[in-house]
């Protein structure tokens, strides 16, 4: 076979040039740490490492979503623990305020301290978070969700919506509480409206009813609000009554009720009846009559079925601060202190149930945060498998090309150095 010497240098060229390729790319392995360098190198480990790459992405953004969820969550939590705080003290004031050793001075000094838990209710409920969203807006997150009329009285302008954020692949979680559910959908104890008719309207005897209260809501909702309402009329010697139904004048024949009236230690006649309890107060007499009625969905009622947390305080506030000492005022300011405590245990239990539902939540987030640090270790695990280099191999590799390639060049000096002139002398 002859080879011509050019064919000689060629293939030895060659020869050199693949080894040293070969060497080269050993030697970028293990600069770079990494197995595959091109799609080349592993065509299937590179669409597995695309894929967990993919996954890896999926995981942060589920990390960072995660992230954000537990900030809005810890200040919701916190906010509410703040107007918790406050409706107690509100509470607290509306007992000190029934004490009989307070006068006029001193429940208008408590007015005032009630304005100020009022303006700071106002200012939680407005509570913006990092991003400057409003927390209780529902979807509206870019307005404030209650503002103040020129009057003094409340509104919210937010929605019913609850914002929710992707934690996992098919897991969501919320992440706001809307204002209306929380602090407007307050239940109202005060939701029927009362009446008195005396039988002697020339000679009333001072006869009055109180603001009426439901102290059982399923005995109401269930007997007394299907029906308008009902009529409760004072028998003989005003001793004793009998309850009617509605409507007026009622029907002699439809008597619901009947019973004594017996005077409780601050004098009045309590009488309770399918969840409603009303007092009636001053002389009463033979034939004198009052009504109860169901309330109205009006929302400008102050007897409709929920009561915010700010009008509560409000209505509370405007009756200490306009107080007087005349009977009419001092059974009027019983009633609203009574109504009040209730509406704020209300509002109390209902920032306490959401306040649960936050801790649930949180612990939802802790439990996702776990599952996503076992994934990311299991994708960062099999990415290492795929990708990373072998250096024990990759350096025994790389040897035997040095060896190899030193020995390609040297025998390369060898072959070049044999042709037919290094004979003619």
């Amino acid at each position: 076979m002859r080879i011509s010497t050019i064919q000689a240098f060629n293939n030895g060229v060659r020869g050199i040039q693949d080894n040293y390729s070969q060497i080269t790319r050993t030697q970028e392995q293990v600069s770079s740490g990494k197995r595959i360098l091109s799609p080349a190198d592993d065509p299937v480990a590179t669409v597995r490492l695309l894929q967990l790459g993919q996954q890896g992405s999926q995981i942060k953004q589920y990390e960072d979503n995660l992230r954000a969820a537990r900030n809005s969550l810890v200040q919701e939590e916190s906010i509410l623990n703040a107007v918790n705080n406050n409706l107690q003290r509100v509470r607290e004031i509306s007992l000190m305020a029934g004490n009989g050793a307070y006068d006029t001075q001193d429940r208008v000094a408590l007015s005032q301290e009630l304005e100020q838990l009022e303006d700071e209710l106002f200012q939680l409920f407005n509570t913006r978070n990092a991003r400057g969203e409003y927390l209780f807006g529902g979807y509206q997150s870019d307005q404030a969700p209650f503002v103040r009329k020129s009057d003094g009285s409340y509104t919210y302008q937010g929605d019913e919506g609850q914002r929710s954020i992707q934690i996992g692949s098919s897991k969501m979680i919320a992440i706001n509480d809307n204002g209306k559910s929380l602090f407007v959908d307050v239940p109202n104890v005060n939701r029927v409206n009362t009446a008195a008719q005396p039988v002697d309207p020339d000679n009333p005897g001072n006869v009055r009813i109180s603001l009426g209260e439901v102290e059982n809501k399923r005995l109401y909702d269930q007997n007394f609000y299907p029906n308008d309402g009902i009529v409760i009329r004072i028998g003989e010697d005003g001793e004793t009554y009998e309850i009617l139904e509605l409507p007026d004048p009622p029907n002699p024949e439809s008597v619901l009720e009947t019973g004594s009236l017996k005077a409780g230690p601050d004098g009045s006649f309590s009488i309770r009846y399918q969840g409603v309890v009303v007092k009636l107060d001053g002389e009463l007499q033979e034939g004198d009559e009052f009504t109860v009625e169901r309330g109205d969905l009006a929302p400008d009622s102050g007897n409709r079925e929920k009561r915010s947390i700010l009008d509560t305080v409000a209505l509370l506030r405007e009756t200490l601060a306009n107080d007087a000492d005349d009977t009419e005022s001092r059974l009027q300011r019983r009633d609203v202190l009574s109504l009040s405590v209730s509406n704020i245990d209300n509002a109390m239990n209902k920032v306490l149930g959401v306040q649960t539902s936050l801790g649930a939540r949180l612990n939802i987030i802790d439990s996702s945060e776990n599952e996503l640090a076992d994934a990311k270790l299991i994708n960062q695990t099999i990415t290492s498998e795929l990708e990373d280099l072998d250096y024990a191999e990759a350096l025994s590799r790389l040897s035997l090309q040095s060896v190899v390639l030193e020995a390609a060049q040297q025998s390369f000096v060898k072959i070049s150095s044999l042709n037919l002139f290094n004979f003619i002398r």
